[in-house]
């Protein structure tokens, strides 16, 4: 793919409230693109960690935005929640002086056919093709017929391709033909089995392997038993060889880019390179210069050879502290707290202590802030320039859909009362920027999560809209609120 010094790139995942390894690809792949110079900026966005949608286009500073998601179908998110939550209007979008271009997602791209044939070798070296069965598995599910198209479309190229296997299938967890059923789908002594998803999880640590038969019951010790490690598995006379995640192939960055190429190809694009914009990266020097040297539980200091240091503010002045050297461990430093629990909101109070970031540049440092307060600095850039747009509350709970959309049920007091709980500050640091509605304020135990709440010398941490976990404690009022009112009913 031709370089696009002019552009950024905007990977989109999923993410998890409760998993870590859900958007460990997403950020892997990501880095990996960033190091080849090809863009001018590289970041992610989530629909369930942060940043999320609506932030997102605060981090870059690019006039021409290209948006890959991340996902392994053209099914309901890529349809309709992608587009709903980053506002676009097609595959080109104009909007606020901005190009987005918005590509088709990973998994329909023909050359997942070569990670799958790559990942089959890796857990099957030696393995003679033509005694194998190479099983493709999938979610299923009855509620998008795209969602089993991407598999079906491999099945099919990877059979019309002539590759040597005895047979190739797919086969789903929730429709049919099931994986719990691969023993009479495929004849071959040995059995490749590759889970078509772009992270390992829940599906395929557990519920997958209980499928086939590798294990007896759902369990949480299944996600640390090391399960991709113990091939080949002896079930029925057979050899099963279980991989992991097709999503966490290193060669997913190759086609992401591919993705990018294709749009280009396909739209006719050829942009002329503009002036390079450096706003935010402008300010973030400018608020150092001034003082301002703190961040939510980060200390920032500017060393004399123009270096950075971050630590936890707690660890300002310590020796001892383990020292890194790259922006992106930024990542897994702020990924636990000091207990080893995960900790999908990056403003949550609980930063770890005991380490030190040394970073060669104001580039490295704006990377690194970016993984520790997504979207923080760019949004700091737009409210001094008057141009960050809050949210109102009911609003974003409007856009909710499913088994969401119950949460416009719920009264005024009982959102005020759900963001003083949700959002306090010995949850989340942020301070809110947005109303109830149009014409009414946060008040009662929320109006004090509006208010300023940073130090003299500290960046403040902004909140342009209800994130995940307020809209999912709001789900959880609403059905309490609807069985109790079911209870009370003769």
């Amino acid at each position: 793919m031709s370089p696009h010094p002019h552009a950024a790139l905007i990977l989109v995942g999923h993410g998890s409230t409760t998993n870590p390894d859900s958007s460990s690809p997403t950020h892997l792949h990501a880095d990996s693109i960033r190091r080849r110079g090809l863009f001018r900026e590289v970041v992610c966005c989530f629909w369930k960690e942060e940043p999320n949608m609506r932030e997102v286009y605060e981090m870059v500073d690019s006039d021409v935005l290209y948006v890959v998601p991340n996902f392994i179908s053209e099914g309901y998110f890529c349809q309709q929640v992608l587009p709903r939550e980053l506002r676009l209007d097609g595959p080109t979008t104009l909007r606020d002086g901005k190009t987005i271009r918005y590509c088709d997602p990973v998994g329909v791209h023909p050359n997942m056919t070569r990670l799958l044939i790559q990942r089959a070798n890796e857990v099957a070296p030696h393995v003679p093709r033509e005694q194998t069965s190479l099983v493709i598995v999938g979610h299923g599910t009855s509620l998008n017929e795209n969602s089993t198209k991407a598999i079906q479309d491999q099945v099919a190229l990877i059979r019309a391709g002539h590759y040597g296997f005895a047979e190739v299938i797919d086969a789903y967890m929730e429709e049919a033909p099931f994986v719990k059923d691969w023993a009479e789908l495929t004849t071959a002594p040995n059995v490749v089995v590759v889970p078509f998803f772009i992270a390992d999880g829940l599906h395929s640590f557990q519920d997958i392997p209980v499928l086939l038969g590798m294990r007896e019951e759902v369990g949480e010790a299944l996600s640390e038993s090391g399960v991709f490690h113990q091939n080949p598995h002896q079930l029925q006379g057979r050899h099963i060889y279980y991989s992991g995640a097709i999503g966490t192939e290193p060669l997913m960055a190759d086609v992401i880019l591919d993705q990018v190429h294709d749009f280009d190809a396909k739209h006719g694009v050829s942009d002329k390179p503009a002036m390079a914009n450096d706003e935010v990266k402008s300010s973030l020097a400018y608020w150092l210069n001034e003082g301002l040297n703190e961040i939510g539980q980060i200390a920032i200091t500017t060393n004399t050879d123009g270096t950075y240091s971050l630590c936890h503010i707690a660890d300002r002045g310590l020796t001892g502290l383990q020292v890194h050297h790259e922006a992106h461990d930024a990542l897994f430093i702020s990924r636990y707290d000091a207990s080893g629990a995960f900790r999908p909101l990056h403003t949550a109070p609980t930063l770890n202590r005991g380490w030190r970031l040394d970073l060669a540049g104001l580039d490295e440092l704006r990377l690194a802030l970016d993984f520790f307060y997504p979207a923080a600095i760019g949004m700091l850039r737009a409210q001094e320039q008057e141009k960050l747009t809050a949210v109102p509350l009911r609003e974003v709970f409007a856009r909710q859909t499913g088994m969401y959309r119950f949460v416009n049920t719920l009264t005024d007091e009982q959102c005020h009362a759900l963001i003083g709980k949700t959002c306090a500050n010995d949850r989340c640091l942020r301070r809110i920027l947005w109303p109830l509605n149009d014409t009414q304020p946060m008040t009662g135990p929320a109006a004090s999560k509006t208010q300023p709440n940073h130090a003299p010398n500290a960046l403040p941490l902004l909140c342009i809209e209800a994130c995940t976990h307020v809209v999912s404690a709001a789900r959880k009022v609403a059905r309490e609120s609807a069985e109790a009112a079911n209870k009370e009913t003769p």
